[in-house]
């Protein structure tokens, strides 16, 4: 678990990552060299309290402080949902971390079980097929007041699939719970 005084410290590094891209140096890491155990994260950033930004990576594969910068970068710059951040946007912004913790494969035998091993407001969501894979952080759930099933559809469309893909068991879905540290402005 990280503390929320380290929390703030994760934020503050996002924001530096940010800021130093358009001076094209590097963010100081000084701070934050203690991260260095490989976690899974998402950067996601809002703007007017709309989506301006969301990319992450769900596996630990990189130390979190390096992640961080990483996906900050590419939230700002490189979803293709959105036009890259302008320097005069990024006082608007605001950063919120999802430090998440490894994905669990969810082991059903019918595509109903799946009702009762999702916990909305707790479980993150990755659905993974043949045509596609897709992933929600377990914030979007409970922010769009969304039961079960429903996150289980929208989980499919995100994975470009039909809303009712989850109930194929060939397909492999997966649980992961966030901690979340929001910037505080």
């Amino acid at each position: 678990m990280i503390k929320p005084s380290d929390g703030k410290l994760l934020i503050k590094l996002a924001r530096e990552s940010i800021s130093s891209y358009f001076l094209q140096k590097e963010p100081d890491t000084s701070a934050v060299k203690q991260f260095s155990d490989r976690q899974g994260v998402f950067v996601t950033l809002n703007k007017n309290n709309e989506l301006r930004g969301c990319i992450g990576f769900p596996e630990p594969v990189f130390p979190l402080f390096e992640a961080i910068i990483k996906t900050a970068r590419s939230s700002a710059f490189e979803d293709t949902r959105f036009p890259p951040l302008q320097k005069e946007e990024l006082k608007d912004i605001k950063i919120e971390i999802s430090v998440l913790t490894v994905p669990a494969l969810i082991k059903v035998k019918k595509p109903e079980d799946y009702l009762k091993k999702i916990k909305i407001g707790e479980d993150g969501l990755i659905i993974k097929s043949s045509l596609g894979s897709g992933l929600l952080l377990p914030q979007v759930a409970t922010e769009y007041n969304w039961d079960v099933k429903e996150f289980l559809g929208h989980l499919c469309e995100k994975a470009w699939l039909k809303q009712d893909t989850w109930k194929d068991i060939n397909n492999q879905i997966y649980k992961f719970q966030a901690q979340i540290f929001k910037e505080q402005v």
